[in-house]
């Protein structure tokens, strides 16, 4: 079993084995210089306890930069993220803290880019034909303009953090199907929307390859959690509306931080 903490000992002995067995050593995070970047699913809309300076940003002490920086004391620590964020906004108002002494950023962009939101609202409101032809058109997106958004935003990143490891987190899929739920969407439109997301993380994935960044996927760490599971670490249809089809507390601390960290 991969050890989640390690304490350093004062016998050089010791810290050298511990090095060669690939643990995780407290001092190496102390040294961090973190910037979390990206959307409402790294700014932690739907867990709550959000920042009183973050305004409509809702960046939560529950968000999985929170949570990772709290536990690993980074030297410094920048937390960015916004809900509503595209690529676009990402590079033009988030990127001031980045330099070329940062040397962690994570970062999700990219649902707002394709109008998740809105095939939300499509398919919560409108037909199975309509939620599907939204989805198919968000994935025409996906693998048209997406890419090159995503290709800007990165070299953006790279180019004013150079020294920095970047990873890229990706997006849950929203449904178990045949799960639980016994109203809402048509297990039809659960399929497509995971479908979509789905594609969405293939094209996140390949364009972080692309400029050297490490991709981390959420898939397995929400599987038996989306919603209709039981025990879905996702709100689906909620109020306030923000909250809606993004992860509480225990998404960002069950779901997304195991991510983070193990790419860290």
């Amino acid at each position: 079993m991969l050890w989640r903490r390690f304490v350093l000992s004062a016998s050089t002995a010791l810290a050298v084995a511990a090095a060669s067995l690939g643990l995780a050593q407290p001092a190496s995070a102390a040294g961090h210089r973190y910037v979390a970047l990206g959307d409402s699913y790294s700014s932690g809309v739907g867990a709550g306890s959000y920042l009183s300076d973050s305004g409509d940003c809702r960046r939560s002490t529950n968000a999985y930069p929170s949570l990772w920086a709290a536990a690993n004391s980074p030297s410094s620590f920048s937390f960015t993220a916004c809900s509503g964020a595209t690529t676009g906004s990402v590079r033009s108002g988030q990127l001031g803290p980045l330099n070329s002494t940062t040397t962690l950023v994570s970062v999700t962009a990219g649902g707002n880019d394709v109008g998740f939101a809105d095939i939300m609202q499509t398919c919560v409101l409108n037909s199975e034909a309509t939620c599907v032809a939204a989805v198919n058109a968000a994935i025409v997106k996906m693998n048209g303009t997406l890419p090159g958004s995503l290709s800007a935003l990165y070299g953006d990143i790279r180019s004013r953090a150079p020294q920095a490891r970047v990873v890229v987190l990706g997006y849950p899929r929203f449904y178990k199907l045949s799960g639980s739920c016994i109203a809402g969407l048509s297990e039809t439109e659960r399929a497509a929307i995971n479908r979509g997301s789905d594609t969405l993380n293939a094209v996140l994935a390949k364009q972080a390859a692309n400029a050297g960044f490490t991709f981390s996927s959420v898939v397995d760490e929400f599987t038996g959690h989306e919603i209709c599971s039981g025990d879905s670490w996702l709100h689906s249809l909620s109020v306030p509306v923000y909250n809606s089809y993004h992860p509480k507390a225990a998404g960002q601390s069950g779901g997304y931080l195991p991510a983070f960290r193990s790419a860290v």
